[in-house]
């Protein structure tokens, strides 16, 4: 038993839509990444590295967790002509960059 394909949410699969989830993809890889030298990071700087780690994933699992609900608000958004940027996203990830300096900043200082 097969099941049909379902029709595409919009007609032009190069829209924006698709762009921005790549985008959003290349983000949660760098978050990744960046967990990943703070793990190196470990020994010279302590327990307090731990508190970037856990922040780096969790902004990338957000990322990744909500990225399907993005792509079909985008694009029922084309569809219907009312589209709006995102900008619960782009605040809270500003917030997690935000948070992530200043964590580093407090470890590299030791307060």
């Amino acid at each position: 038993m097969s099941t049909a394909p379902r029709p595409p949410l919009h007609l032009d699969p190069g829209l924006q839509p698709e762009r921005t989830v790549m985008s959003w993809g290349r983000t949660t890889l760098s978050l990744c990444v960046a967990a990943l030298v703070f793990l190196r990071w470990l020994p010279h700087y302590g327990v307090g590295i731990l508190a970037m780690i856990v922040l780096a994933l969790l902004a990338a699992g957000s990322i990744y967790a909500t990225q399907r609900h993005r792509y079909t608000v985008a694009s029922h958004g084309i569809k219907s002509e009312r589209l709006r940027a995102d900008v619960v996203a782009i605040l809270a990830m500003s917030i997690a960059v935000l948070s992530l300096g200043v964590v580093g900043i407090l470890v590299v200082v030791d307060f």
